[in-house]
């Protein structure tokens, strides 16, 4: 029976993008990924780390981060890019990856962006 086989999930993240993106542009797709892998983000951050649920999760968030990550690499202007970046580090954080929220916070430059994701994740004043 066709009723009961699954397709494979299609991700906003694994559409391909057509013609080059300007910058708001490029910060609005990063902010609809971070919006859509939130849920799976969560769910790689509970504590039942060995089930296979778990495993697509994991592949759904980091895809959804690669992609998210090489769009902002694309934007010019570096306050939408900090936006953009600050949208990333809250993703990462839901997903309890403080080595890259760290990262990616150290690549924000505005001031006001910085302050912002502090009061928001504390922990990533360490470094």
């Amino acid at each position: 029976m066709s009723w009961f086989s699954k397709a494979k999930r299609k991700d906003i993240w694994d559409d391909p993008v057509a013609q080059p993106l300007g910058n708001i542009e490029a910060a609005q797709r990063i902010r609809a990924i971070c919006r859509d892998a939130a849920g799976c983000a969560e769910a790689v951050s509970s504590p039942d780390k060995r089930s296979q649920k778990q495993q697509i999760q994991r592949d759904r968030y980091e895809r959804a981060a690669k992609v998210a990550m090489e769009t902002a690499m694309k934007i010019s202007d570096e306050l939408v890019r900090d936006a953009a970046v600050r949208e990333i580090v809250g993703l990462c954080m839901k997903a309890n990856n403080i080595k890259t929220g760290r990262a990616l916070f150290r690549a924000i430059n505005a001031g006001s962006i910085k302050a912002e994701v502090l009061k928001e994740h504390p922990t990533l004043e360490g470094e």
